[in-house]
């Protein structure tokens, strides 16, 4: 599965599979102008975003991984997988590439927090070999 570092070029692939992968109303338009700010901004100085198209060239999953410095744990957040492309090992693939794309960047390890709910995501991440850990709640004030 061919998986490219998302850049100008492929910015609006990028966000054409977040959109689609979280939903949400923002339009193609400002989705691709918010990658643009995000990959201009200093923390993405250490970060990767990468997309991983189908065997027929679609934009299928998307990954932004951030190192933290050398021999430090990277994080993976987020990881989506476009609708009409889940359930093939898509995200499996995008998960390990992030992976790989921390080492390149000198991470030790890497991490990764989602709900429990997001039953997909859980079982997406175990399957790329990341340990669930007990659930943890979190405490909000409202």
């Amino acid at each position: 599965m061919p998986v490219e570092t998302v850049d100008t070029s492929t910015a609006g692939d990028w966000a054409q599979v977040h959109r689609a992968a979280f939903g949400g109303r923002l339009g193609m338009a400002e989705m691709r102008s918010r990658w643009e700010a995000l990959a201009a901004g200093t923390p993405f100085r250490e970060a990767r975003g990468l997309l991983l198209r189908s065997d027929r060239g679609e934009p299928a999953a998307t990954i932004i991984v951030w190192a933290t410095g050398a021999g430090r744990v990277g994080v993976i957040e987020p990881m989506g997988v476009h609708p009409d492309h889940r359930g093939q090992g898509y995200g499996r693939a995008v998960t390990l590439a992030g992976a790989a794309a921390l080492r390149d960047l000198g991470a030790a390890a890497a991490v990764v927090a989602t709900t429990a709910a997001n039953t997909g995501a859980v079982a997406t991440y175990t399957s790329a070999g990341f340990e669930r850990l007990p659930d943890r709640r979190d405490r909000c004030r409202r």
